[in-house]
Formats: C-alpha cells, sequence, structure tokens
C-alpha cells in the first residue's frame, strides 16, 4: 500500500466526457491508496464528506475517508504521476496504516459485492456512480 496522484497521462485517456464517473479535479488531485489485489493495482481516492456505506472512514467529523466506489484500476505505469507532492494529514496516514490488513479485505468484499450486482443485473445507485464500471473487462465482467 502507497499513496499516490493519477498522471495527466491517466486523465488524457479517461477524460471527463467519456469517463464522467472518474473523479477529476486537476486544480486539487485526489491523493489514492495503490493496493494491489488480483494481479491489479487498484487506486482508491481519498474523499471529503461520503455519503454511502462503501468506503472506509478516517475521519469521522468530516465524513472523510476512502471511497471504494470511486476507484480505479492502474493499467500503466505512467498513470502515477512522480511530479506532485502528495498531501495527506498525519492523522489519515496513521488511521489508514493502522488498518491496511482491514481496508484490503473490506475493499475485497466491495468488489465481490459490485461483480455479484452487476452479473444479477441489479439496477442501483453503486452500480450507475461508480468508475469500476470503465473496468469490467479487468474485472472479469
Amino acid at each position: 500500500m502507497k499513496y499516490i496522484l493519477l498522471s495527466e497521462e491517466f486523465y488524457k485517456k479517461y477524460n471527463e466526457v467519456e469517463y464522467p464517473e472518474i473523479l477529476h479535479k486537476p486544480s486539487r488531485p485526489y491523493v489514492m491508496l495503490m493496493v494491489e489485489i488480483d494481479n491489479y493495482t487498484f487506486a482508491i481516492p481519498i474523499r471529503s464528506h461520503l455519503r454511502h456505506k462503501f468506503g472506509f472512514i478516517t475521519n469521522k467529523e468530516t465524513n472523510a475517508g476512502l471511497d471504494y466506489t470511486k476507484s480505479v484500476i492502474i493499467l500503466k505505469s505512467e498513470y502515477v504521476s512522480n511530479k506532485q507532492l502528495i498531501k495527506i494529514t498525519k492523522e489519515e496516514m496513521l488511521v489508514i496504516s493502522s488498518y491496511k490488513k482491514y481496508i484490503i479485505e473490506d475493499f475485497k468484499r466491495f468488489l465481490r459485492t459490485y461483480k455479484r450486482k452487476i452479473k444479477n443485473n441489479l439496477s442501483e445507485t453503486l452500480l450507475k456512480y461508480s468508475s469500476l464500471q470503465y473496468f469490467h473487462k479487468e474485472l472479469g465482467l
């Protein structure tokens, strides 16, 4: 597990118009937690004001944390930025590092839930607004 920012190359490939559910904020990029699962590299964004249960809360006051629904799969190493300084609070970093095993298992549960709902054609908000919809091939869907 490590913290990353997505590169300009990633955002050129996954632009706002064709991939609207991927988080785009050029002026203040999202810090992402990078994890390896099933031979894929996932980037899970740290966001404020999470309003759903599909994530891991790192700050209860601001309801900030890891948003599993907006995770992406990193298919090329150049999709990880090496130019920008990553800013994350010490408190968030401590919470994430303390719960890293739990976060990985929780994210795996989320992926299983997502796949099951897609395979069963269940129409709900989770599927409609998830950025994983652009990575169904990689997810075996």
